[in-house]
């Protein structure tokens, strides 16, 4: 995690983002399943500038089930993990 763009938590692996978490909310990488599901139920909304990359944003953390977030930023760590070369992932212990 390393800190960018003023206050936002930024979280990579591997140098590429998975997460933005700042005072505005949170934004991740999700699956096309679960961005679908949270921005067609309205719970969360496409993340500007990344919707077509299928990341969702979240304007409140406090409405959020601590246990469902940990199980959305694990998985958007996997998929980004997942996009990277086989020598990054090797060099990084994945």
């Amino acid at each position: 995690m390393v800190v960018q763009w003023g206050a936002d938590g930024v979280y990579k692996v591997g140098g590429r983002i998975f997460a933005v978490v700042g005072p505005a909310g949170v934004s991740f990488k999700a699956s096309d399943i679960a961005f679908e599901a949270l921005t067609g139920s309205g719970r969360a909304r496409p993340a500007p500038y990344l919707a077509r990359a299928k990341w969702v944003r979240f304007d409140s953390l406090a409405e959020l089930d601590d246990l469902e977030m940990t199980d959305w930023l694990a998985t958007a760590h996997a998929l980004v993990a997942a996009k990277l070369t086989r020598a990054e992932r090797s060099e990084i212990g994945l």
